[in-house]
């Protein structure tokens, strides 16, 4: 039997292709609005939030303008007036109904900021309605809890964005990015080996840096949610500081890399650091380098580093998919959790 969510994984390409179909033709829509602001604020919780840091890391890294994630809490909780003259506050919501979600970005607004919404809710939603601009994704509708394709195409929106803020990359790598998720879905790598790694384990650490970061957070994620692991997400940098001490033989790694960029070289050496320690480090992308050495592979993308994570996520949620049933869990309905939930 075909889950949900492997079904929806397998939707992706579609709704990647839609998505940017839609959005693409609306970068000038993005640069004028662009044009009032000087730095970005990210509005978002859960697979939305890891989506936001992709977001920041893409703003800061090829746009040169200073990105930061929001505390929802200051707004909703606090109630706190800020002075955001200046900013384009971008609020993320694959529903589009996160009270949370929408309460801030209309604080935001009322704070001085210009707003963008990226949602798969559709114009009609309260977070579309709430912004000055909304770029709406066509995922269509998603069954499964886990997010799969709503999150990736709130990759490809903030690709868009990027673009509209004068991202210093080549646009046409962003129509290459369906055909290269379709070739993951039917050939992910070594899926059951890695599988197989995590089987008996009662956690796992995932790491990654810079653009991969986000990938290295939503896989945790996932994996916690379906899989019920206790799976951290990491920077490579903040492991290095002191969390390494729990990777161990009962705790395997998964590194992840693009398979350029300037943060590869540190996820190789990690991934030998891991290994030379008697722990297992599953790689996910990278190249050959990183797949050298690893212990097992899943495939990246072949993708340059700036859309490489609209890829580098589909391997782990191929492997949370079949964990889970690996497991006896059903990952289309993971215990404690609903579609859309609401924060106070």
């Amino acid at each position: 039997m075909t889950t949900k969510m492997r079904s929806e994984i397998a939707e992706q390409p579609a709704a990647l292709q839609a998505t940017l179909d839609a959005l693409l033709p609306r970068v000038g829509e993005v640069e004028r609005l662009a044009r009032e602001t000087r730095q970005l604020l990210f509005v978002a919780r859960g697979t939305s939030d890891n989506a936001a840091v992709y977001g920041r890391y893409l703003a800061e890294a090829h746009t040169g303008r200073l990105s930061t994630l929001a505390a929802p809490s200051i707004a909703t909780t606090y109630r706190r007036r800020l002075d955001l003259d200046g900013v384009l506050a971008v609020g993320l919501s694959q529903s589009g109904r996160t009270e949370e979600i929408v309460e801030t970005l209309a604080w935001a607004k009322d704070c001085g900021a210009r707003t963008v919404a990226i949602t798969n809710g559709g114009e009609e939603s309260p977070l579309a309605q709430a912004a000055d601009l909304a770029l709406c994704t066509l995922a269509g509708e998603e069954k499964a809890v886990p997010a799969t394709k709503t999150y990736t195409t709130q990759l490809a929106a903030l690709a868009v964005l990027g673009l509209g803020l004068g991202a210093d990359v080549d646009p046409g790598d962003l129509r290459r990015v369906p055909e290269a998720v379709e070739k993951l879905i039917g050939d992910p790598g070594d899926l059951d080996d890695v599988v197989e790694g995590l089987a008996d384990k009662p956690g796992v650490v995932v790491s990654g840096r810079g653009l991969a970061f986000s990938t290295a957070l939503e896989t945790a994620l996932k994996l916690k949610e379906a899989c019920y692991l206790h799976a951290m997400g990491l920077s490579y940098a903040d492991l290095l500081h002191g969390p390494i001490a729990v990777v161990d033989a009962d705790t395997p790694a998964i590194l992840v890399a693009a398979g350029d960029g300037p943060t590869l070289d540190g996820t190789v050496a990690l991934a030998e650091r891991v290994v030379g320690a008697g722990a297992a480090a599953f790689t996910v992308g990278g190249g050959p380098r990183l797949a050298a050495a690893g212990t097992a592979a899943l495939n990246g993308p072949d993708l340059p580093e700036w859309v490489a994570p609209l890829g580098l996520v589909v391997p782990g949620q191929l492997l949370t998919e079949a964990l889970s049933r690996r497991l006896g869990i059903d990952p289309d309905a993971p215990r404690g959790l609903n579609k859309v939930t609401q924060t106070d």
